[in-house]
């Protein structure tokens, strides 16, 4: 995992946000319509990009279990 000085990496980001949630007894679920995602390689205007293609709407729903 990345400390407070560093810039998170995309995998370090998902999963902070993926454990926030599910610490707190929260519900993820997730759908995909058709999507494009252009992922950078880093950080600045010459990082390279690699394009996904999902097919699905992007759904990100959290809530609290009772």
């Amino acid at each position: 995992m990345t400390n407070e000085n560093s810039n998170p990496s995309w995998p370090d980001l998902a999963t902070s946000l993926w454990k926030a949630l599910t610490e707190h007894d929260a519900e993820i679920s997730y759908e995909f319509e058709e999507m494009v995602v252009e992922v950078p390689s880093g950080v600045g205007p010459s990082a390279d990009h690699a394009t996904w293609k999902l097919n699905g709407l992007l759904r990100v729903r959290g809530r609290k279990l009772d």
